[in-house]
């Protein structure tokens, strides 16, 4: 449900209570950056769709406190938490609307984003209701779009966050596999497809991958976390399609954030 929100403030402040009631335990890991600012940029899968727990009701911008980022901050208490990232956002987006928090404080950024770019919205789409010939087209534009004009626009986006907040260690996560092949679903998509959807999205990451180290961020390959829980897996941590609540389809559950992005981004902090 999407009734539970609170005002952003409200949602800063909650959040800051919940890092001091974790004790000290909580800021054993990542001292250095726990002690400056932490900025959470990007699109849905950075701001929680899927996860449940939304904090605002700003149009579109669906942000939830059992996120990666807000369970990152919670555990550690940055000196200051700018949870800018917002559903719906490409690169052009985050550079026009998300980097206000940035600034020479800032000791970690972090960020999802690509997806939109490559036009995996109108992929999944045509996936779900167009058919396999409609799918595969849509599949064949989205990879056209990750060599094409994805890599300058991520390179204006990273050279940006750079230049608004010069100390920062920046990580940049990516996305899981959607489907397990062969695995438990009697309906939807052949493998074929789900195949198919697989192999842009390693794409994807491997682009994000290439410009996150040309600018000397880093790159968190989330795949391995999630295998064995995409869709169509026993345990799946990524909502299928969901005709009810469709902008909730193909995202992270709130274990995906828990259980798969969380522990990746601690790993490498």
């Amino acid at each position: 449900m999407r009734k539970s929100r609170i005002p952003p403030w409200a949602a800063a402040l909650l959040l800051a209570a919940a890092g001091t009631l974790a004790g000290p335990a909580a800021t054993a890991a990542a001292p250095g950056i726990a002690a400056t600012g932490y900025v959470a940029l990007g699109d849905s899968y950075s701001a929680g769709v899927g996860a449940g727990g939304y904090l605002t009701a700003m149009p579109r911008c669906l942000r939830s406190s059992l996120s990666f980022p807000a369970l990152w901050a919670a555990a550690h208490s940055p000196s200051s938490f700018g949870f800018t990232a917002c559903d719906g956002a490409r690169t052009g987006d985050v550079l026009k609307n998300q980097l206000g928090p940035l600034g020479p404080r800032t000791g970690l950024v972090t960020l999802t984003a690509g997806g939109r770019d490559a036009g995996f919205t109108s992929v999944m789409a045509a996936c779900a209701v167009g058919g396999s010939g409609r799918c595969l087209s849509a599949l064949a534009k989205a990879r056209s779009a990750t060599d094409g004009t994805l890599p300058g626009n991520l390179d204006r986006l990273y050279s940006a966050i750079r230049g608004r907040a010069p100390a920062a260690r920046v990580v940049v996560l990516g996305y899981p596999h959607l489907y397990q092949l062969h695995g438990s679903c009697s309906v939807g998509l052949p493998d074929t497809e789900r195949s198919a959807l697989n192999d842009v999205s390693d794409h994807l990451n491997e682009v994000l991958a290439a410009r996150a180290a040309a600018h000397g961020f880093t790159f968190v390959d989330v795949r391995s976390a999630f295998a064995g829980h995409e869709i169509c897996s026993p345990d799946p941590w990524l909502h299928s399609v969901d005709w009810l609540d469709l902008g909730e389809s193909y995202h992270p559950t709130a274990t995906g954030h828990s259980l798969g992005y969380l522990p990746r981004l601690t790993d490498v902090l």
